[in-house]
């Protein structure tokens, strides 16, 4: 006898047995049981038992989850999600020894969720609620399942869905389903609620939310069975928003009514030096030099904002900017030496067409449909990175829709309303993608194989057709590229996620945080701080044909992003309402060059021309040579995540500034700006002056330019005691000057 017939035998008399149990324990109930209820309705397996079981917390992933491997062999479905294999997971695996209908408090389930018996989970379950007791009526009833009898459930709705909720405050929530039968049905005490930002509010376990002492927009997921749905509530701070900064486009319209809504009053609008630094290091990765600084301070020109931003977007530092941002989230990284050339010309593609202004939905398709090879059409390198279907749609779905596609694979998204079936859908516009060797070592011709494309469920092993996210597509010939399919649906202006990710990943870009936040994980459970505000930046987006220039210039010349970045007094625990700007410190490669920028020294890289600066290298390979980029976070290029980029300071990034050699190198580099300003004959006053524009791009204050020129003309001692000759003297002063000011705060952070 083979294993699997002794397996099937084993489930058999499981089965059997079980069965057998049932009956008795059937006729015993109700010919003997004192305790028989009056309401002899049969207790619903998939509306009840597993929405209990949910609430329990007993088929998560850490728990019996399937996902999670199950713990001790039991293993359920992730959050209910699948009823038909629970119920046999419940009745007939162990032997069936998990229920005990005979005795249906002696059940093993109930002994350990109510912690009688050992339990790694802990006690989860009250052997008094009625929770309780309705587990032990359905196993007291035969344990029956109503899999594919059960009234489905039509809808799912939190009330009230938004509201205003006082610091310290609190709402409760209730929770109703309804079902194909009519019945609507409060399933608050079912319901899993949680807070999307614990600092804000935190949920009782029967829907009551209480606000803390942070104000601003705050929401709490409801799930109940396959079904999500969010409440939304403002906690207004409540202080007087008497005046407004002036407004300059529809983003202030939304900004600054939500603030008054919220009772946060913003900072005042930052001034020209501020501004033109901030413009300067987002648009163009770079610091103003000091003759920009100088000539914009002194410029009275009313829209000069406006202009520098419109010189900025047309300079080729945007262009190798804004490319090492894409290159980087389109993994263009070296991981062979033959790699250089599909790397470097697939960097040179999107850095034309950021220069270009390639509209963002043709830059797009280039991307996705690309054929040939990469001598003849550099997107393909793609595919290079890219190679399974499987990486392709999730990369697409995240970095192109906002969407994390990745645990649909094995099993209803938790906390999406996307499934396996989405999934394998998505995967399919790429099943035809054909590669073979070209004439190039290490580089593949790709191109459409004709045929039907599909994609196998893991699960079933069913063929699914390509099919777009909560759309419907007509039938793909064999003949056609499904993934010109997919490049119409993104584009469309109906579409619910295109516009929307890419609008939201540039306003995180400019203002520190996404109104989506992380920006790469839209979905209805995680809804935006201001949604009048990302409806109406998706709209301009659309209307202006997808023109990425055109997003940038009307984020820079908002008011709410010339804020300053100082406090007032209502306004420093603002996080995610842009009161202010938020200040960060500079990407690695935006500070390396900001240091040669300022200590007038420069970086070479390898294969590339002297004087490249950081942020226009094309590929990963270099941090690994320049120890400046590892420390400071340079990204790898193995995600599409923003996150993979490392913004937080740390201390090894403290004490690389304050004593790696690589900088003390900078800082006395021989013709650089500390040796210049020693042998310049201006005054020092006049030099001092040089050094804080081209720093902070505006002139030193009274105090610090008499402080500055006192340490300058102060000689420093040789070995003997004896002051060293003014020239080398002044040098070493310079470079320590140098080193003090971009070990600033003002300086290593944009502000």
């Amino acid at each position: 006898m083979d294993i699997l017939t002794r397996q099937h035998q084993r489930q058999h008399s499981a089965k059997l047995a079980f069965a057998l149990a049932v009956g008795v324990a059937s006729l015993s109930l109700s010919t003997f049981s004192p305790s028989a209820r009056a309401d002899d309705r049969p207790i619903s397996f998939v509306n009840e038992v597993l929405p209990v079981l949910t609430k329990s917390g007993c088929n998560i992933g850490v728990c019996h989850a399937k996902a999670g491997n199950g713990q001790n062999g039991f293993q359920l479905s992730l959050l209910g999600y699948e009823p038909d294999e629970d119920i046999d997971h419940l009745t007939l695996e162990s032997r069936g020894r998990r229920l005990s209908p005979g005795s249906p408090e002696s059940s093993l389930l109930l002994l350990k969720a109510t912690g009688r018996v050992p339990h790694g989970g802990g006690k989860r379950l009250d052997p008094e609620s009625a929770d309780h007791a309705l587990l032990v009526e359905w196993i007291r009833q035969g344990a029956k399942s109503d899999v594919g009898t059960a009234p489905k459930l039509t809808a799912f709705e939190v009330q009230p869905s938004r509201g205003t909720v006082p610091l310290g405050g609190q709402q409760q929530l209730k929770a109703v389903a309804k079902y194909a039968d009519g019945l609507e049905r409060d399933v608050t005490s079912w319901a899993v609620f949680e807070s999307n930002d614990t600092a804000m509010a935190e949920v009782a376990g029967a829907g009551l939310v209480k606000t803390l002492d942070v104000s601003g927009k705050v929401s709490v997921m409801v799930r109940f069975q396959d079904r999500i749905t969010v409440f939304s509530a403002a906690v207004p701070l409540g202080a007087p928003v008497e005046s407004l900064p002036p407004v300059s486009n529809f983003i202030d319209d939304h900004l600054f009514a939500n603030l008054k809504q919220l009772g946060i009053p913003p900072s005042p609008v930052c001034d020209d030096a501020t501004f033109l630094r901030r413009v300067t290091l987002d648009i163009a990765g770079r610091l103003p030099t000091d003759a920009e600084a100088t000539a914009f301070i002194a410029s009275s020109e009313p829209d000069k904002r406006a202009k520098v931003v419109d010189e900025l977007l047309r300079s080729p530092d945007y262009a190798d900017f804004f490319a090492g941002k894409w290159s980087a989230l389109l993994k263009n990284r070296r991981d062979d030496a033959s790699d250089m050339l599909s790397n470097f010309a697939f960097h040179a593609w999107v850095r034309d067409s950021m220069l270009a202004n390639t509209p963002y939905d043709q830059f797009v398709r280039q991307l996705l449909a690309a054929t040939g090879t990469v001598i003849g059409n550099p997107p393909v390198a793609w595919y290079k990175r890219v190679k399974e279907p499987k990486e392709q749609l999730e990369d697409v779905a995240q970095l192109f829709l906002g969407v994390r596609m990745q645990c649909a694979q094995c099993h209803h998204h938790p906390f999406e309303r996307w499934s396996q079936e989405d999934y394998y859908a998505l995967s399919a516009f790429f099943s035809q993608v054909g590669r073979k060797p070209s004439g190039t070592r290490g580089e593949d011709l790709i191109f459409h194989k004709r045929g039907v494309a599909s994609a196998k469920h893991m699960k079933t092993g069913a063929a699914v057709l390509p099919g777009a996210l909560g759309d419907k597509l007509p039938a793909i010939a064999a003949d056609e590229d499904p993934r010109l399919k997919l490049a119409d649906w993104m584009r469309s202006p109906t579409n619910p996620f295109f516009a929307r990710s890419l609008v939201n990943r540039y306003w995180k870009h400019f203002f520190h945080r996404g109104l989506i936040e992380p920006e790469d994980d839209i979905r209805d459970s995680n809804p935006p701080t201001n949604p009048e505000l990302l409806a109406a930046l998706e709209r301009h987006f659309i209307e202006s044909g997808y023109n990425l220039k055109e997003l940038i210039r009307v984020i820079t010349t908002s008011t709410a992003y010339q804020l300053s970045s100082t406090p007032n007094n209502y306004n420093a625990g603002d996080r995610q309402n842009y009161s202010r700007y938020y200040p960060r410190r500079m990407q690695a490669e935006v500070l390396l060059d900001a240091i040669d920028a300022i200590s007038g020294s420069r970086t070479d890289f390898a294969n590339l021309p002297q004087g490249t600066r950081a942020v226009a290298l094309p590929d990963n390979s270099y941090n690994n040579s320049t120890a400046f980029l590892r420390v400071f976070g340079r990204p790898e290029g193995a995600s599409v995540c923003e996150c993979e980029r490392v913004q937080s300071s740390s201390l090894a990034q403290s004490l690389h500034l304050i004593n790696a050699a690589d900088i003390k190198g900078k800082l006395a580099f021989a013709g650089g700006r500390a040796e210049r300003l020693a042998k310049d004959t201006r005054p020092v006053e006049d030099r001092i002056r040089e050094l804080y524009l081209v720093a902070f791009s505006r002139l030193p204050r009274e105090d610090e330019l008499q402080t500055a020129v006192a340490f300058v003309n102060e000689l420093p001692l040789d070995a003997e005691g004896k002051p060293l000759d003014a020239a080398r003297g002044q040098a070493e002063n310079y470079q320590d000057l140098l080193w003090a000011l971009i070990n600033t705060k003002e300086f290593l952070f944009n502000h």
